[in-house]
């Protein structure tokens, strides 16, 4: 009596990994953190300023097109390019998807016997961007 196994063999494991590793991939630098992105990516990231104006600062909103420019490493599955710090005419685009701040992070100081209590809470802003583009 045969029987099937519906685990996936050796050889599929293989190309499955082989074909994750050909993916295409960077590492951009934004808000003093670093990102490994590949296109379509869904990556929350730092709240960031708009540009300077005449009249102020703009302010970015949901839909808005990001460039990132800080792009430490590259790999397209065949050969691999560093950044010395940062690879020149390398890019990311990137597009917001959502703006919001993250969930309540609540700080609290306390010492026994002197009545001192204090209580903070800060919730952190970020953007949820989709990568588009490694160019």
């Amino acid at each position: 009596m045969a029987t099937t196994s519906k685990k996936p063999s050796k050889i599929a494991k293989k190309e499955a990994t082989a074909a994750k590793a050909a993916k295409e991939f960077a590492v951009i630098q934004t808000g003093g953190k670093q990102y490994m992105v590949s296109e379509g990516d869904v990556v929350k990231i730092e709240a960031m300023k708009g540009e300077l104006t005449a009249e102020g600062r703009e302010v970015y909103k949901v839909g808005d097109k990001l460039t990132f420019e800080e792009v430490l490493l590259v790999d397209n599955g065949k050969d691999t390019s560093i950044g010395d710090p940062f690879i020149k005419g390398a890019k990311v685009m990137a597009e917001i998807k959502k703006i919001d701040r993250a969930a309540k992070v609540t700080v609290i100081k306390y010492k026994a016997k002197s009545n001192y209590f204090k209580k903070r809470g800060h919730r952190q802003p970020f953007f949820e961007v989709v990568i588009t583009k490694l160019a």
